[in-house]
C-alpha cells in the first residue's frame, strides 16, 4: 500500500534534490580550480630547470598541490596561496604558469639562478598580484622599468637584493603605498632616489646598501615614516647633509648610512630616538662635535662614528649609555682624556679609539670592564701602562692595541694574567726595561709586537710558555742575548741580537718571516734553511755572518738586500766565490791505466776553464754595473730637472715616506685616482711603502697598510715595475674596469697611481689575514670550525661567480689570496691582475703566479688553449681541498711529493672520503656535508676543463648541500 505525499514532503524532497545539485557543481567548481592551480605550476615547472629534482613531488596526475614541496595552500578553499622554493638550485626564466595561481600572494624564489631581464611581463602582473616577493640572490639583470610599480595592488614587500640590476629606481615604486619592505641592496642601481619615495608612510624597512646611488637623501616628508624600523642606506656615493627630521621617525632601530659621502653635523632630531639599537656612519665627512643629547639614546647598542671628521672631546654623555655594547671613534680628530663615565657603561665589549689625538693616562675602567677589545693607537696617550692586579679585563680581554703613543716606564709583569688575550700590540711606545717573562703566561696569544721602543736585556726563554704564539715582532729595540728556539715567525732587526742563527730554525716548516738585521749575529747560515718551502721574507742584512749561502728553494731567488752588509758571506747572490767553493770536475775515466798525474793534469785544465769562465762572468757584471750606474745617474737627472720645471706634483716620497697628493697632478711625474673620493696619505712612519708596514708580498707585487688622512685604512699593493704595462691609457682602462667591481666577497679596489716608473693599487684594508694564514699557521684550540669553513668556501664562490658575471678572469686563486674579515667573511683579493699584463706571454705569466704551485690548471701549460673562467674553477677547486682537508695542494715529505688531488681522489675511489677530513675539526660536524664538499671540489678541479661546472652552479650546489631538501641528488 503506497504512502501519499504530502506538500511538505514534496517541499523537502524538492530541497534535498536542489542541495545535492549544488553541491555536485560547487564541487566541480572547486576540482576545477584546484586543477587549475596544478596545472600552472606544472607549467611554471616544465619552463625551468631543476637539476637536482627538487620538485618531485609535484605530480600532473594529482588532483592538488597542497602536499607539493614547497605549496602552501588556504585550509578552507584549498587554493594554492603561497610558494617558497628558496635555494633549490632552480634557472631558468619565470614561467607564465604562475599567472593561473589566482590566489597566490606570496612567492619566494630567492637563492636560485633564475635569469632573464626585470622587465618580464609576467613580473609586472604578478607584483600587481601579490603581497610578498622575494627574488633575492638570483641572477637578474637590466633596468627596473618605472611601469612596473605603476599598477602594485597590495604589495607589501618586494626584495629583489644581490641581482645585477643596474639603472634607477623608478619612481612609480612611489605609488605601492602598501608597501612595508623594500629590499634592493647588492646590485648596481645608480642615479638618485626616487621622487616621493617618502610618501610611502606604511615603510618599516628600506635597504638600498651597496649600490652606486647617489644624490642628496630628500629631506621632504621623512618624518612622516612613523613606522620606520631599519634604513639602511649604506655603501652607496650619496652627498650633502642628514635629513634634520630623521629623527622623527621614532620607531627607528637601525640607522646605517656608513660609506658615503655626507657632510654636516649631526641633526638635533637623532636625540628622539631612544628605540635605536644601531647608528652607523662610518666612512663620511661629518663634522663637529659629539653633542650631549646622545645620552637620550637610551637603547643604543652599537655607535660607529670612525672615519670621518669629528672634533673635540669625547663627551661624558656617552656614560650614560648603559646598554651600549661596541664604540667606534677611531680616525677622527677627537682631543682630550677619554672621560672616566664610560666605566658606567657595564656591556660595552669592543671599544675603538685609535687614530685621533687624544692625551693624558689610560683611564682604569680600560682594564675594569670585562671588554674583549680595545684599541688605542695612534693617539698621544702617556705615562705608565698599569693594569693592576685585579683588573676584571683578565678574564675577558682579547686584543689590545696601544701602540704608536708616547707611554713610557716598563710593561708590568701583572701582563702575563691576560689569559685569553691573541693579539698585543704595544709597539711603537717609548717603554724601556725589559721584556717580561711573565709573556709566557698569554697562553692564546698569537701575536705579540713591542717593536719600536726601548726594551732591553735579552729575549726571556719563558717565552715558549705562550705555545700558540706565531708571531714575536721586537725589532728596534736594544736587546742582546741569543734567539730563542720557540718562536716562529721571527721580527728582531735594529737590536743587539749576538750568538748564531740556531740550526733548530729550520725545523719551523711553516715559517714565512724572518727580519734578523741590523744585529750582530755571527757564524754561518744552516744549509737546512732551504728546506723552509714557506719563506716569503728573510733578511739578515747588517749583520757579521759568514761562509756561503745556503741553496735552493728561497735562497735562490733571494734579493742581495737580504743578505748585505755580511762582509764574510759569499755565494753567487753576493757575488763572491767561496774558497774552495768550486766542485772538482767528474772526471769519467774509461781507462783505469791512466796515471794519477794525468788525472791531476784534466782536473787542473777543467778548474783553469772553470776560473776563466768565472774571471769573464765578474768582468761582465762589473761593465754591466759600471753601464747601469751611469744611466740611472742621466735618469736621475731627468727626472730632478721634470720635478723642477712641474708646478704640482701628485706624489711626494720625502726621506720620512710621506705620500701626499694634490688636485693638480703633473701629468709627466704621476696620477692619483680615488674611486672613493679624494683624500691624501697620512705623513710620517707609518706613511705608504714604510717597510715596517709592510703586509706581504706575492707575485704581483709588495702590499703595505696604511691610513688616509680621512681615516680609511687601505692596503697598498705596489706592482712589480718591470711586468706592468707602460701605457698609462691601458693602465687606466683596467684598473678602471676593476674599480667598478663590488661585492660582499670581493676586496674593493678604492684607487690607483700611476706613473712609466711606479704603479700602486690602493686597496680596502682586510683586518684578520689571508684563508692560508687560518688554515696552516694556527694552532688545533684555534682552527677554524667546520661551518666557519664551509661559509668561507661559500664565500669565495659568491665573490668569484660575481667576478665570472663581470667577466673578469682571477687567474690567480689560491689561499693567500682569500682574505678574512673580522666577521670571518671570505673575501677574494688580487683578483684582474693579469689584465694589466697585455704585452706579456703566458709562460712569462705564468712565472708571475708560480707561488700558486698546485693551484694552476693543466690547461695553463698549453700555449694553444684559451686561458678562460675554467682555470679559475681548477684552482676553487684545490682551495676547497684545502680548507676541509687542512693540508697544502702540494706538500715536500721526505722521500716523497704529495699532490693534494691526487690523494683526495684515491681515498674517495677506495671510499675512504672521510679520512681526509681535517683531524683538527673537533666537535660534531655533519661528515656528510663534508664528504659532499669534497666532491664538488674533485669535480672543479677535473682535468677536463668542459667538466668542471660554472661558478653560479657551484654556489647553488653549495648552498644546496648547506640545506639539503628533499630529493637531494649525490654529486657525481
Amino acid at each position: 500500500m503506497g504512502t501519499k505525499m504530502t506538500p511538505f514532503h514534496l517541499t523537502v524532497t524538492a530541497l534535498v534534490l536542489f542541495l545535492f545539485s549544488t553541491t555536485i557543481l560547487v564541487t566541480n567548481s572547486l576540482n576545477i580550480a584546484l586543477n587549475d592551480d596544478v596545472l600552472g605550476l606544472m607549467v611554471f615547472k616544465a619552463d625551468i630547470q631543476d637539476p637536482y629534482n627538487k620538485l618531485s613531488t609535484w605530480n600532473e596526475e594529482d588532483d592538488s598541490p597542497c602536499n607539493w614541496i614547497g605549496v602552501t595552500c588556504d585550509p578552507y578553499s584549498n587554493r594554492v596561496t603561497e610558494l617558497h622554493l628558496p635555494g633549490f638550485s632552480l634557472s631558468g626564466h619565470i614561467s607564465k604558469g604562475l599567472l593561473r595561481l589566482q590566489y597566490l600572494h606570496t612567492l619566494s624564489l630567492s637563492r636560485n639562478n633564475f635569469t632573464g631581464l626585470i622587465t618580464n611581463p609576467i613580473l609586472t602582473q604578478l607584483i600587481k598580484n601579490s603581497q610578498f616577493i622575494d627574488l633575492s640572490e638570483n641572477g637578474f639583470s637590466g633596468s627596473i622599468p618605472d611601469p612596473i610599480f605603476v599598477q602594485c595592488g597590495s604589495l607589501r614587500s618586494i626584495n629583489l637584493a644581490n641581482n645585477k640590476l643596474t639603472g634607477q629606481i623608478p619612481d612609480s615604486i612611489a605609488s605601492c603605498l602598501t608597501l612595508q619592505n623594500i629590499d634592493f641592496s647588492s646590485n648596481q642601481l645608480s642615479g638618485g632616489l626616487p621622487k616621493n619615495i617618502w610618501s610611502l608612510t606604511s615603510l618599516r624597512s628600506i635597504d638600498l646598501s651597496n649600490n652606486f646611488l647617489d644624490g642628496e637623501i630628500p629631506h621632504e616628508k621623512i618624518e612622516t615614516l612613523f613606522d620606520l624600523r631599519v634604513f639602511n642606506l649604506s655603501s652607496n656615493n650619496f652627498s650633502g647633509e642628514l635629513p634634520d627630521k630623521i629623527g622623527e621617525c621614532l620607531l627607528l632601530k637601525v640607522v646605517d648610512f656608513s660609506n658615503n659621502y655626507l657632510v654636516g653635523t649631526l641633526p638635533e632630531s637623532l636625540q628622539k630616538l631612544s628605540l635605536c639599537n644601531v647608528v652607523n656612519l662610518r666612512g663620511n665627512y661629518f663634522s663637529g662635535e659629539i653633542p650631549e643629547w646622545f645620552r637620550s639614546l637610551k637603547s643604543l647598542e652599537m655607535l660607529d662614528l670612525s672615519v670621518n671628521n669629528f672634533t673635540g672631546l669625547v663627551p661624558n654623555a656617552l656614560g650614560d649609555l648603559e646598554s651600549l655594547k661596541s664604540l667606534n671613534l677611531s680616525l677622527n680628530q677627537f682631543t682630550g682624556e677619554l672621560p672616566d663615565s664610560l666605566g658606567k657603561c657595564v656591556n660595552l665589549s669592543v671599544v675603538d679609539f685609535s687614530w685621533n689625538m687624544l692625551t693624558g693616562d689610560v683611564p682604569g675602567w680600560v682594564f675594569g670592564l670585562r671588554l674583549k677589545g680595545v684599541s688605542l693607537s695612534g693617539n698621544r696617550f702617556t705615562g705608565n701602562v698599569e693594569f693592576g692586579e685585579t683588573a676584571a679585563g683578565f678574564e675577558s680581554l682579547e686584543m689590545l692595541d696601544l701602540s704608536s703613543n708616547l707611554f713610557s716606564g716598563v710593561i708590568p709583569s701583572s701582563i702575563g694574567n691576560f689569559s685569553r688575550l691573541v693579539v698585543l700590540n704595544m709597539s711603537r711606545n717609548s717603554l724601556v726595561g725589559s721584556v717580561p717573562s711573565s709573556l709566557g703566561g698569554l697562553k692564546a696569544a698569537s701575536v705579540i709586537d713591542l717593536s719600536h721602543n726601548s726594551l732591553n736585556g735579552s729575549i726571556p726563554n719563558e717565552i715558549g710558555g705562550a705555545g700558540l704564539l706565531e708571531e714575536l715582532r721586537l725589532e728596534n729595540n736594544f736587546l742582546i742575548g741569543s734567539i730563542p728556539d720557540q718562536i716562529q715567525n721571527l721580527s728582531l732587526s735594529r737590536n743587539n741580537i749576538t750568538g748564531v742563527i740556531p740550526v733548530d730554525i729550520a725545523k719551523l716548516t711553516e715559517l714565512e718571516y724572518v727580519d734578523l738585521s741590523f744585529n750582530h749575529l755571527s757564524g754561518s747560515l744552516p744549509k737546512e734553511l732551504s728546506n723552509l718551502t714557506n719563506l716569503v721574507t728573510f733578511n739578515v742584512s747588517h749583520n757579521e755572518l759568514e761562509g756561503e749561502l745556503p741553496l735552493g728553494g728561497f735562497f735562490n731567488t733571494i734579493p742581495l738586500s737580504s743578505v748585505s752588509d755580511n762582509p764574510s758571506l759569499c755565494g753567487s747572490i753576493v757575488n763572491e766565490s767561496c774558497p774552495g767553493g768550486h766542485p772538482k770536475p767528474i772526471v769519467l775515466n774509461p781507462n783505469p791505466s791512466h796515471s794519477e798525474h794525468g788525472s791531476t793534469s784534466l782536473n787542473m785544465s777543467h778548474k783553469r776553464i772553470i776560473l776563466s769562465i768565472s774571471a769573464i762572468i765578474a768582468i761582465g757584471a762589473a761593465v754591466f754595473i759600471a753601464l747601469g750606474v751611469i744611466v740611472v745617474t742621466i735618469l736621475n737627472l731627468h727626472v730632478r730637472n721634470s720635478i723642477n720645471r712641474s708646478a704640482a706634483v701628485a706624489l711626494t716620497f720625502s726621506g720620512g715616506d710621506d705620500f701626499s697628493h694634490t688636485r693638480s697632478p703633473s701629468s709627466d711625474y704621476g696620477k692619483l685616482v680615488m674611486f672613493t673620493g679624494d683624500a691624501e696619505f697620512v705623513s710620517g712612519t707609518h706613511a705608504l711603502l714604510n717597510k715596517d708596514c709592510e703586509l706581504g708580498r706575492g707575485g704581483f707585487g709588495v702590499v703595505y697598510w696604511t691610513a688616509l688622512r680621512n681615516g680609511r685604512s687601505v692596503a697598498i699593493k705596489k706592482l712589480h715595475v718591470p711586468s706592468m704595462s707602460k701605457c698609462q691609457e691601458d693602465f687606466d682602462r683596467e684598473v678602471k674596469k676593476l674599480g667598478t667591481i663590488r661585492h660582499a666577497n670581493l676586496v674593493l679596489l678604492e684607487g690607483y697611481y700611476w706613473t712609466p716608473s711606479l704603479q700602486l693599487l690602493i686597496n680596502e684594508y682586510v683586518s684578520s689575514g689571508s684563508l692560508y694564514k687560518h688554515l696552516h699557521e694556527g694552532n688545533d684550540e684555534n682552527t677554524l670550525s667546520w661551518r666557519e669553513r664551509f661559509e668561507i668556501i661559500l664565500g669565495t664562490a659568491r665573490g668569484l661567480a660575481h667576478l665570472h658575471q663581470m667577466k673578469v678572469i682571477h687567474y690567480n686563486m689560491k689561499s693567500t689570496n682569500v682574505l678574512i674579515d673580522c666577521s670571518g667573511e671570505a673575501k677574494v683579493g688580487d683578483f684582474g691582475l693579469a689584465a694589466l699584463l697585455p704585452s706579456l706571454d703566458r709562460h712569462v705569466l705564468s712565472g708571475k703566479i708560480q707561488s700558486a704551485l698546485g693551484y694552476m690548471a693543466p690547461e695553463f701549460a698549453c700555449q694553444t688553449v684559451k686561458i678562460t673562467e675554467k682555470c679559475d674553477i681548477y684552482g676553487f677547486g684545490i682551495l676547497v681541498l684545502e680548507v676541509v682537508t687542512g693540508k697544502k695542494p702540494v706538500e715536500y715529505m721526505e722521500d716523497d711529493v704529495v699532490i693534494l688531488c691526487d690523494m683526495v681522489r684515491g681515498a674517495l675511489d677506495n671510499g675512504r672520503a672521510d679520512e681526509c677530513i681535517d683531524r683538527k675539526l673537533k666537535g660534531d660536524f655533519p661528515i656528510e656535508e663534508c664528504v659532499s664538499v669534497i666532491k664538488l671540489g674533485l669535480v672543479c678541479a677535473s682535468q677536463v676543463p668542459s667538466n668542471r661546472p660554472d661558478m653560479e652552479e657551484v654556489v647553488k650546489i653549495l648552498e644546496m648541500i648547506q640545506c639539503p631538501c628533499e630529493g637531494q641528488e649525490e654529486i657525481e
